[in-house]
């Protein structure tokens, strides 16, 4: 599977509406988003060549923030076994990509895959501090992750999916890079009138039932949803793609 390196040569980065309550009077109503378009903009912040990595890096790498707080039943969720290949979407500061470099061993590899230069940057340079040789960032596009056809066994997006500014280019281009039987492990908001936080009604742009619904129209399986007991805001979702 090493062979595959040479695939990405071109892909690397080289580092130098459904009814909606009423509120009750009051309040004010939920933000209403066209569930198939996402908020304007919402990816310009991470594409800044001037981007601050530490201050993402203290919102993102803190106990409270629930993803950072669960990730090792995260990981367990996603039951990775040695040697696999795995592709993590929206890496962010990629704090789990390296935990999928340990996870997987040696034989396996890591792609994560971000649209932030400055994010890819950090998390190559992370990597070479912490000796993990088995992890390569690319840069993604807002259409595809770049990865070759077959290429991975697991895809793995957290709380990034709602940041896909064109979710049926970048489905099937998942798709295509998913081994037959491959897996994509999906984490993102609850997004539900009149209980999510504003923050979350503003920013995502439809709910758990129609991203399931966009992922299993795109051709994958639907596998199960694992409850996650730090979960409040967040749900995971497994698919697979069929053989």
């Amino acid at each position: 599977m090493r062979s595959l390196l040479f695939l990405l040569p071109t892909l690397l980065l080289t580092v130098s509406l459904a009814s909606t309550p009423q509120p009750a009077a009051g309040q004010d109503a939920a933000p209403v988003l066209d569930p198939t378009t996402v908020p304007a903009g919402i990816n310009e912040t991470f594409q800044d060549p001037e981007l601050d990595v530490d201050r993402w890096l203290a919102r993102f790498e803190v106990e409270s923030r629930e993803v950072y707080g669960a990730r090792k039943e995260v990981l367990a969720a996603c039951d990775i076994k040695p040697g696999e290949w795995i592709a993590d979407i929206g890496a962010g500061t990629g704090f789990y990509s390296q935990l999928f470099a340990r996870a997987t061993g040696w034989d396996g590899w890591v792609m994560s895959v971000d649209v932030a230069p400055k994010f890819l940057q950090h998390i190559a340079a992370r990597a070479t501090a912490d000796g993990i040789k088995n992890l390569t960032p690319v840069l993604g596009t807002d259409v595809s992750i770049r990865l070759p056809p077959e290429s991975v066994d697991l895809v793995f997006i957290c709380d990034t999916y709602h940041h896909f500014e064109h979710y049926e280019k970048m489905l099937a281009s998942i798709k295509r890079a998913l081994k037959p039987g491959g897996r994509l492990v999906l984490i993102d908001f609850h997004r539900i009138p009149g209980q999510s936080r504003e923050f979350i009604l503003g920013h995502v742009r439809a709910g758990q039932d129609v991203f399931r619904g966009e992922v299993e129209a795109a051709g994958l399986e639907f596998v199960d949803e694992v409850k996650v007991d730090a979960f409040e805001d967040n749900y995971l979702m497994r698919f697979r793609k069929p053989e």
